[in-house]
């Protein structure tokens, strides 16, 4: 056994760890600036660094919310108000697609800095994006490398006084000296202060914002407002600069600005702002274009590190779909269909060749197309906003809402005529829902009740007459004089009497049906209490009036007027009963008084008033009775000069306590919370409001999708075509699934129909088969010739269905090739970020589908902000064409020229614009619905909002916009192209002017919603070279 020396080792042994301490610490310092020179730093999740702070790490391509995590975890102080800010979806070409946000690139190497950036700050601007959050500007589909402007600032202190827009500025920071320092961020509205412990954009850490939500602001140099403005105190030193960032977000309200102060951490020293002396740029951007981005940092402070936790589609259009990916599944060959069906001519008896149409008349002829199965293109998010959906005026459902579709279940042996009553006055239930003085003469003179025949005012049954002071003396009827007649009007109280014969007072110009008076039952007496102390407020213009009469007891008498009694004979004289709707009896001994003021009041011919006996027969305790209340009018109410003296005595005794009531304002409205009836019940309907659409081009619902397709049409159809081709190959596919069918309507010959569905082969695998039927009522044909009198129709076969159905054949010349190329023209000018973000997607788009056979045409008009053509050699895109034009901005001569450069007059030209964001299969849509000599493609694309994006969507489908059109550039000549000599200088209009030709050629246009097809939401504010000078706000047309 070898000699090994324990004993000595023993006695060292504190020696020894102290040399293996010493060792490790060496290495680990060595491995630490090695880092730090490659721009990164040693993660210690439980050490101090070296400026007195707890270090985070900053992470490389695995994205930042790790580290941000290890931040908030190792300083619990700050977790609860620095959260991960929020950012935009990395996947913004493909919305519903799959796949992990790429890694983020942050920036590590800094550009050389020099001695006379010092003295100003990089400002980088974000126009017209709503929303007042920095999550707001970070989904801005520029943020952060392509901003509206470039530019520099001298302190970090800045108000535009503008409105939605966001700012980004950044660069170093100069301390004064050594130590520690606290730094504040105030602003309006939100903004955020990341500041680097190095010169390196990579290691930028949040340490002082104002609010997460966009509502948080502060008042100029209110530094102290919120806890989280204010930072931990940070170590600097006067040899080092130390990179920072500040963003900002203002919306459209408020005073804009944002500035940012430092202090050194002692006591009672104020926050002063950052000037000129201790700021410099982090690099020169003056000499730059608008596309060179290289420069740009990129940090966690304008990037979101990984992707956030799935939510919930807030639009149905963002859930997957079938129809999004179906374009990647291989097609049957179009060879092996063409016996499936036998051939028959296609000439729609819609089309309007060689028919005059007046100018911008061609909208009124574009049909829309039924789709199966429901594709969510209908705006569901957006139906808060906006209901025109559903045909109810937008003032009815304002004020009813949708009770009109609900039946209210009545409980056992309640009379008919009550559900009748009940079911018209349910609707006024709610207090917001009665209108004020003011409001009554705007709304409801327009809803004037139908007045009764003569005849009829006369055959009124007897009443249950309200109950009076026993006791009482009926005073005589004095008939009016024709000038003291008043005139009807329709008013706020309701009319709750159910008479045998008398029909009710109209809602909305009906009336109910008058009843048999063998089927009137005793009337039943609904008695309510009211609380002691409360009353009725005063109506600014004379007496009280009861927001929901004959319902609720007031504890004071209200406005008395007549009610409509049966004829009398003269001898037989009764009281009249006064106060309106609903008013209670006083006491008896109140009861005198008043009811001898009502003596010698006027009442309305033929309408004497109960007998004496009737009274009699009635206790007088306060009750409401719902059968002896009749419609009022204003114009029935007493004046103030018709009053009885006896009136002015009693109202002199509460005038104080009304008064008062005015002065206070009390609210409208009080009734007892027990009067709602919580257990009401109803019965409805299922209503298909779909079914009530046509297939005109409706351009007054912009929220409303396509039209839906009934599903047991859609199977007939599939079931006849599947039937149909197994005979034909004998049972060699299987139908797995109806993906899409689309059905054109005629009325006089038959519907056109595109069947999209997945097969499977036997023996094989899955197939895509997309093809035109059409489904040709019996009889029917379309003469000679077909449309263009080319090919005639062949014989017609006899009918194999002996009963006469509609039945299938494949429509001649109807076919749409799959490799036909398809060529977008753009034309652009000064739109350096747009243009980018349109060559990023049309590249994504070749990536994702592979498809190699279609080109973007752009067409510039001198753009001086980047260098078009050398974008268009670095775009990985399939085939490009670059045409440069001079002179100002012409849309329509933009888009003729790119038709003009395509030799090809097979191949499909699409008119398009820059702003645009395109589904995965815009092609394959292109295709499916160009066919030469026959179709042309319209797709109706959807307008986001300000502040919205692709991931969230907000706005309206461009139902009156045609300027994004798909077209055969052989039809596209033969119609004569754009009309350059009238649209020289401008654009609007030269759409519909084409669309006119288009229609008038003989071609259908095909009008539909695609799913996940976008406009951009921009002004055009800067466009095409229309500069604002300083001091103006010039906007271009």
């Amino acid at each position: 056994m070898p000699w090994f020396p324990v004993k000595k080792i023993r006695k060292q042994i504190k020696l020894l760890l102290l040399l293996v301490l010493v060792t490790c610490a060496a290495w680990l310092t060595y491995v630490h600036l090695s880092l730090v020179r490659q721009g990164r730093a040693l993660r210690q999740r439980l050490g101090y660094g070296r400026d007195g702070e707890k270090l985070s790490g900053v992470t490389e391509g695995r994205g930042v919310r790790a580290a941000l995590s290890t931040q908030r975890a190792e300083d619990s102080s700050e977790s609860r108000e620095e959260e991960q800010p929020e950012g935009r979806d990395p996947n913004m070409l493909f919305p519903v697609g799959a796949g992990k946000p790429p890694p983020l690139n942050l920036t590590h190497q800094v550009p050389p800095w020099w001695e006379e950036y010092k003295g100003q700050v990089n400002l980088h601007v974000f126009e017209d994006w709503c929303g007042g959050a920095v999550g707001h500007l970070r989904r801005n589909l520029h943020f952060p490398l392509f901003p509206h402007t470039r530019t520099t600032v001298k302190k970090l202190a800045v108000s535009p006084k503008w409105k939605n827009y966001g700012l980004r500025i950044f660069g170093f920071i100069h301390p004064a000296r050594d130590g520690d320092v606290q730094f504040s961020v105030a602003s309006d509205d939100n903004s955020e202060f990341w500041l680097s412990p190095n010169e390196s954009p990579a290691g930028a850490q949040l340490v002082a914002f104002v609010g997460k939500t966009g509502s948080e602001w502060t008042a100029p140099g209110e530094f102290t407002k919120f806890s989280s403005q204010v930072s931990k105190p940070k170590r600097l030193m006067a040899s080092r600069r130390y990179y920072f960032e500040l963003l900002h977000k203002q919306d459209d309200r408020g005073s804009d600005h944002v500035e940012v102060g430092w202090r050194a951490f002692l006591p009672g020293l104020k926050f002063e702002v950052i000037g000129s002396a201790h700021i410099s740029l982090y690099t020169d951007e003056s000499s730059l274009k608008m596309d060179h981005v290289a420069h740009v940092p990129q940090s966690p402070a304008s990037h979101v590190g990984g992707r956030l936790p799935q939510e919930e589609p807030r639009a149905d259009m963002l859930r997957p779909d079938p129809r999004d990916t179906f374009f990647l599944t291989p097609r049957v060959e179009p060879s092996s269909l063409e016996n499936v069906l036998e051939p028959c001519a296609y000439a729609p008896t819609y089309v309007v060749k060689d028919f005059p149409i007046a100018r911008y008349q061609g909208l009124q002829f574009v049909y829309l197309s039924f789709v199966y199965p429901n594709d969510h293109t209908r705006l569901t998010h957006m139906e808060t906003e906006n209901k025109c959906f559903y045909r109810e005026s937008p003032l009815y459902l304002e004020r009813f809402g949708f009770y009109k579709y609900m039946k209210m279940d009545r409980e056992e042996g309640e009379e008919d005529e009550e559900e009748e009553v009940q079911r018209r006055a349910f609707l006024f239930l709610n207090p917001d829902d009665f209108l004020d003085d003011e409001e009554e003469g705007e709304l409801l003179d327009s809803l004037e009740p139908t007045e009764a025949s003569p005849l009829q005012s006369h055959r009124h049954l007897p009443l249950p007459a309200a109950p009076t002071a026993p006791g009482a003396t009926p005073a005589p009827p004095v008939p009016p004089s024709p000038g003291d007649l008043p005139t009807t009007r329709r008013s706020r109280a309701l009319s709750w009497a159910a008479r045998a014969a008398r029909p009710l007072p109209l809602f909305l110009g009906r009336a109910l049906r008058p009843r048999a008076a063998a089927q009137q039952q005793p009337p039943k007496v609904y008695v309510t209490r009211v609380r002691p102390g409360l009353r009725a407020p005063l109506g600014p213009r004379g007496p009280p009036w009861p927001p929901f009469p004959g319902v609720f007891l007031r504890p004071r008498p209200l406005p008395r007027v007549q009610l409509r009694a049966p004829p009398r004979p003269p001898r037989s004289r009764g009281r009249r009963t006064g106060g309106s709707p609903g008013a209670e009896l006083r006491p008896p001994a109140r009861a005198q008084a008043t009811q001898g003021s009502l003596e010698g009041q006027p009442r309305l011919l033929g309408l004497p008033a109960p007998t004496a006996a009737a009274n009699l027969s009635s206790e007088a305790q306060p009750v409401t009775s719902f059968l002896s209340l009749s419609q009022v009018s204003r114009a029935q109410l007493p004046a103030a000069g018709d009053e009885e003296e006896a009136d002015d005595d009693d109202d002199g005794a509460r005038g104080e306590d009304e008064d008062s009531e005015e002065a206070a304002g009390a609210p409208r409205g009080r009734w007892r919370e027990d009067a709602i009836d919580w257990q009401r019940t109803f019965s409805v309907g299922a209503v298909d409001f779909e079914q009530l659409r046509s297939d005109w081009n409706d351009l007054r619902c912009n929220v409303s999708g396509n039209l839906q397709l009934p599903e047991a049409e859609a199977v007939d159809v599939v079931a006849q075509y599947m039937e149909r081709l197994n005979a034909r190959h004998g049972g060699r596919y299987a139908l797995l699934r109806i993906v899409n069918v689309e059905k054109r309507r005629d009325s006089a010959r038959g519907s056109r129909f595109l069947l999209e569905l997945e097969l499977q082969e036997r023996g094989g695998g899955r197939l895509r088969l997309s093809e035109y039927v059409f489904l040709r009522l019996p009889g029917a044909h379309a003469g000679g010739a077909d449309a263009d009198g080319e090919s005639p129709e062949p014989a017609p076969a006899a009918p194999t269905r002996p009963d006469g159905r509609p039945e299938l054949c494949r429509p001649l010349r109807l076919a749409w090739r799959q490799d036909v190329m398809v060529h977008f023209i753009v034309p652009v000018k000064n739109q350096a970020r747009w243009v980018a973000q349109f060559l990023a997607d049309m590249a994504a788009l070749h990536a994702r589908t592979g498809d190699s056979h279609f080109s973007i045409t752009l067409v510039d008009f001198e753009s001086e902000d980047m260098d078009v053509e050398q974008a268009l050699r670095s775009a990985r895109l399939p085939r490009y064409q670059y045409l440069r034009r001079t002179g100002n901005f012409e849309r329509s001569a933009g888009l003729q020229a790119g038709v003009d450069a395509v030799e090809d007059a097979s191949s499909i030209v699409f008119l398009c614009d820059l702003h645009i964001h395109f589904p995965p299969n815009i092609l394959d849509g292109i295709r499916k619905h160009c066919v030469e000599g026959k179709l042309a493609f319209a797709p109706v694309v959807m307008r986001l909002g300000c502040g919205s994006s692709p991931g969230d969507p907000h706005g309206y489908w461009e139902v009156n916009g045609f300027g994004l059109f798909g077209i055969y550039k052989s039809d596209f000549d033969r119609v004569g192209g754009m009309n350059t000599e009238e649209f020289r200088d401008q654009w609007g209009g030269e759409d519909w002017e084409l669309l006119d030709r288009v229609l008038q050629a003989g071609l259908e246009v095909e009008r539909l919603r695609v799913r996940n097809f976008y406009h951009h939401y921009h002004s055009k504010r800067g466009m095409w070279g229309a500069r604002g000078r300083k001091g103006s706000r010039t906007e271009g047309s």
